[in-house]
């Protein structure tokens, strides 16, 4: 159990020391690449090495001439935090105005210079929005106006505080800026123009074969039903306002029944109405179809 516990404990131990180590590189890059526009680092083991991909506005300033400063930037990074054979990569940021880190940066830049904070934080906002972003959250904190601490916060369009929402599309960015008073902290959080949230829902357009299941029968013209006998068509009436409608048949039955009933029914009659005749009373009833045909 003591060994077990002490793997365990060394191995705790590991992944402290690497994410300390990885967060004391991304600070030490960021003041280095400073005036180049830091945007963020990504840092990846391979077999080969450590493939550090650095993301910068203007990545020629990283580059520096035939490469010499990205050379003696590699060298210091594996001279100091001892990392295994590391390569460094530049990538330009397509829009600098949608990355938090950009943004912060050059709002701490803006209140560096003597902007007033509200015209920078509002200044920020609409530089972000109208980029694209689906939304953003600006906070300023520190002695703005006075002896005593305050924080500000402007904010536009949609934003997520919580959940999985905001570790997939929120991205933060921080900077300070050092004036007379004291240190001024900002935060720009801006949320991804492709972000999906679960409340949005598509609708897409079927398939040719669920559309084919799904449709309904043709309906039958009023010609093929009077063919069919399903429905009587009836007679043009001219001075009618609306037309009839169709009304359905009864199921045929055949015709030679219906006039053997009929005859019979006038031969019984016809009897009926003689042996009334004999008893004296007058009796006038119009028996048809009584004769045979």
């Amino acid at each position: 159990m003591a060994t077990r516990e002490a793997k365990v404990e060394r191995k705790d131990k590991r992944i402290i020391v690497e994410n300390v180590r990885r967060v004391l590189l991304r600070e030490y890059l960021m003041k280095e690449t400073r005036r180049a526009g830091f945007g963020g680092l990504d840092i990846q083991r391979t077999p080969m090495g450590t493939r550090i991909t650095l993301l910068a506005e203007r990545p020629g300033l990283v580059i520096g001439r035939k490469g010499s400063a990205i050379k003696s930037l590699t060298e210091a990074v594996e001279r100091q935090f001892r990392f295994d054979n590391p390569q460094i990569e530049v990538q330009e940021v397509e829009h600098p105005a949608l990355n938090a880190q950009i943004m912060a940066e050059k709002l701490a830049n803006a209140l560096e210079r003597g902007w007033h904070f509200r015209r920078a934080g509002h200044s920020t906002v609409r530089r972000i929005m109208e980029a694209g972003g689906k939304g953003c959250l600006v906070i300023i904190a520190g002695k703005l106006t006075g002896q005593r601490h305050r924080t500000v916060k402007f904010k536009a369009g949609h934003i997520k505080y919580c959940g999985e929402p905001r570790n997939l599309w929120m991205g933060l960015g921080f900077a300070s800026a050092k004036l007379k008073p004291g240190i001024i902290g900002v935060t720009v959080e801006i949320m991804n123009p492709r972000a999906k949230l679960p409340d949005e829902i598509e609708i897409r357009a079927p398939s040719l074969e669920a559309a084919a299941e799904v449709a309904p029968e043709p309906e039958e013209s009023v010609e093929t039903l009077a063919e069919t006998g399903k429905a009587v068509v009836p007679p043009l009436d001219e001075d009618a306002d609306e037309a009839e409608p169709l009304l359905p048949l009864p199921e045929a039955q055949p015709a030679t029944k219906k006039v053997k009933k009929s005859k019979v029914a006038a031969k019984r009659l016809k009897k009926v109405v003689k042996e009334v005749k004999k008893l004296g009373v007058d009796v006038d009833v119009d028996v048809e179809g009584g004769d045979d045909a």
